[in-house]
């Protein structure tokens, strides 16, 4: 899967800036499912200063098709789904209505190529690297990406709720990977991993129950277990380490004069907890446990 990287991207300082919700009082069911409430903008991240494509709207891209839990039903603009719901919240600490939001598809290698975009920020599961910040912009991190381990239905670990409980199980991960690192520093097993030279060999041998579970990122997780193991489930999300933060964050060009305010936003949606009860709902929630 695409976003399987070592690039580790640092946990990024609370901004705290003045990027206030919309004054407007939109109650579409995208406002219900992104659980904001509404406050004045500053003056230089209100919609009447900030520089988008098109002026009074925000232009955002996901991909074509959106998956779940990110996207529910293919529909963004509805707001259910965890991407759907962050993009509101995002929206409207920037002063924007929900009905301001305009909603187009692209292609995730067309939108982290060099040069112009034909959004204001797109959103479809982008890891934060270095290497992908000379071409483009990122906001600071919505999500601290995970590790998960993925399994079937009648494993052994079908029913694990604690990292302890894997301590005697088969895993493996793909080599020279995050998700490799996690089982040897997380789980900390007493079978040596199975290493395997990319997802989809392992994934063949989690097929042939060769192993009891793999352990990948959660969004590639969610993907293997419901379009590639038959009967497949995620056991559960791997607590992060403090030098495994690896981020997903909104893209935007190079340059962009909107990425300081996005960023902003997205800092206070992490301080005033919106983003841990948007991931509550539409990550813990949807089939992805944390494992104590």
């Amino acid at each position: 899967m695409r976003r399987t990287l070592i690039v580790v991207a640092p946990v990024v300082a609370l901004l705290l800036a003045a990027c206030g919700s919309s004054t407007s009082s939109s109650s579409s069911s995208s406002a219900a499912a992104s659980g904001t409430e509404s406050a004045s903008p500053s003056s230089t991240c209100a919609p009447t200063s900030l520089q988008t494509l098109t002026p009074g709207k925000f232009t955002v891209a996901t991909g074509n098709p959106a998956f779940p839990p990110w996207v529910v039903d293919d529909k963004p603009e509805s707001g259910k789904g965890y991407e759907a719901a962050v993009t509101y919240a995002v929206a409207k600490q920037l002063g924007y209505a929900d009905a301001d939001v305009t909603w187009i598809r692209t292609t995730f290698d067309s939108a982290i190529a060099p040069g112009p975009k034909k959004f204001d920020v797109n959103i479809q599961q982008f890891s934060i690297s270095e290497d992908r910040k000379k071409a483009v912009d990122f906001s600071s991190g919505y999500y601290d990406l995970t590790q998960a381990v993925v399994s079937y239905k009648g494993s052994p670990i079908e029913k694990v709720t604690t990292v302890a409980a894997l301590k005697d199980a088969k895993l493996g991960a793909q080599l020279g990977t995050t998700s490799l690192q996690a089982i040897t520093d997380v789980i900390a097993p007493s079978n040596k991993p199975s290493v395997f030279k990319d997802n989809a060999t392992a994934v063949s041998a989690l097929k042939n129950h060769q192993i009891d579970g793999l352990v990948v990122d959660l969004p590639t997780a969610f993907y293997i277990s419901a379009a590639e193991i038959p009967g497949g489930l995620i056991v559960g999300q791997l607590p992060n380490t403090a030098d495994q933060k690896e981020q997903l964050g909104f893209l935007l060009a190079k340059g962009s004069p909107l990425t300081t305010c996005v960023t902003q936003a997205v800092d206070a949606l992490r301080a005033d907890g919106t983003l841990a009860k948007l991931q509550e709902t539409w990550l813990a929630n949807q089939g992805a446990p944390v494992l104590s």
